[in-house]
């Protein structure tokens, strides 16, 4: 049977997000931000894997969400990253560590990140 190249793409990005999240878990010291990238949106939470809750989220879906000048993408990313961080702050939330999925660490996922070390996170 043949596989597409779309079933690949998805089943190594899978390989990857299983590898990251063997050796990365979120405490209540330091939870996990987890990223996920659709085509159109972008979605983050802060999760605290050892109660199983999840502390903050925001996403470009969000009621909240306000893109402002943002025009891409990855300015969408940067915002949705920078009020996550705001969020988190708000919350008590200082450090966490960075749960990319799999995706690599540039384009939209680097926004977010660098947006929730413009709010203020540390990771």
């Amino acid at each position: 049977m043949i596989k597409s190249p779309t079933m690949i793409k998805h089943s190594l990005r899978d390989r990857r997000r299983h590898a990251i999240r063997r050796r990365l878990s979120g405490t209540s010291l330091r939870p996990r931000l987890a990223v996920f990238r659709s085509n159109k949106h972008i979605y983050a939470q802060i999760i605290d894997d050892s109660k199983g809750i999840t502390l903050a989220s925001m996403s470009s879906k969000h009621k909240d969400f306000s893109a402002g000048d943002a025009k891409t993408k990855t300015d969408y990313s940067r915002v949705v990253g920078r009020m996550l961080g705001e969020k988190a702050l708000a919350a008590g939330i200082t450090t966490v560590a960075f749960d990319r999925a799999g995706y690599k660490y540039h384009g939209r996922v680097k926004a977010l990140a660098d947006g929730a070390r413009e709010a203020g996170l540390q990771f």
